[in-house]
């Protein structure tokens, strides 16, 4: 199993983090799970993450430790024997 992070991985926070609004600076706390996606990779211990709502709208965009993000899945992975 791959538990690397890459490019454009969908990805949930394991814990709180502060923040600002993308557009308006405004503070913001992002919430354990909340969810986002990566859209730049800085090393395999740190990523730029797209938070958006559901219309698509970027309202957070910040970098954030491999440490607390867990990368979401949508299909199994299967066992190799």
């Amino acid at each position: 199993m791959n538990k690397k992070l890459h490019l454009h991985d969908v990805v949930a926070l394991l814990e709180d983090l502060p923040a600002k609004h993308f557009e308006t600076d405004q503070p913001l706390l992002l919430r354990r799970g909340q969810i986002g996606t990566i859209v730049m990779t800085y090393d395999e211990n740190a990523f730029e993450v797209e938070f958006a709502d559901p219309d698509g709208r970027t309202y957070a965009l910040l970098p954030v430790p491999a440490s607390r993000l867990m990368r979401l899945r949508d299909v199994p992975e299967y066992a190799m024997a």
